[in-house]
């Protein structure tokens, strides 16, 4: 009987390892995860500064940045949708620095029976963090020649339709005609790694279960 048993309980118990192993390496991954959001909302969250020359993706991602000028007028809107709001638009606008340079402002969220309202050029000051959105893939729509609505951000092509910079402010306070600033946070950005341990653990459980169970009929065929 033992030796009928050997087999199956190896294998069981190689299995269970495994999955443990794979639950233990997601904890760490969350460790490590948790680790990055940190210092991305440390980052997000600090002094403001000037408007880099050159931004970098790389260096310059959420840096929080200061700009004075003024709203040209010039926008487009991008489709959104919000949890117990329903559909709106993000509002991309040209923004001409105090030195003349062009840049894009996401002044926030406007809903959409408000669209149509006009919207006031005007001087401000913008605090905000620096974003390069990773929105377009290959299922992502043109933007609607008959309504100019888009269906991401787009930066690049943002930039050329509008005559400005590739680089987006996200605005962090309120640029007025009731658009709502939707300031960047690390509630985005995927964490699932406790959810992937669970499952983990969750099928070791199931798999010394069933180890168990073949070797009780094992046993129990054997007497």
């Amino acid at each position: 009987m033992i030796r009928r048993m050997i087999g199956p309980l190896l294998f069981g118990a190689f299995g269970i390892a495994v999955l443990v192993s794979l639950g233990v390496w997601q904890l760490q991954r969350l460790a490590w995860k948790e680790t990055v959001l940190a210092e991305i909302d440390a980052r997000i969250g600090a002094a403001p500064v000037g408007l880099p020359a050159a931004p970098d993706v790389a260096v310059d991602k959420y840096l929080p940045v200061l700009v004075s000028g003024a709203l040209t007028g010039e926008e487009l809107d991008v489709l959104v949708s919000r949890k117990e709001i329903g559909a709106g638009y993000r509002v991309i606008s040209v923004f001409e620095t105090d030195t003349g340079r062009r840049v894009l402002v996401d002044r926030g969220f406007l809903v959409d029976d408000a669209r149509g309202l006009p919207r006031e050029a005007r001087a401000l000051e913008v605090e905000g963090n620096l974003v390069w959105p990773d929105e377009v893939d290959g299922y992502t729509p043109a933007p609607d020649a008959k309504t100019g609505v888009w269906f991401a951000r787009d930066i690049p092509a943002m930039a050329v339709a509008l005559k400005a910079e590739p680089l987006l402010i996200v605005a962090k306070s309120e640029t007025g005609d009731g658009i709502e600033p939707m300031p960047v946070d690390s509630s985005a950005i995927t964490n699932d790694h406790l959810n992937y341990a669970i499952t983990w653990f969750s099928l070791a459980l199931v798999w010394a279960g069933m180890t168990g169970l073949l070797l009780w009929r094992i046993r129990r065929n054997v007497e």
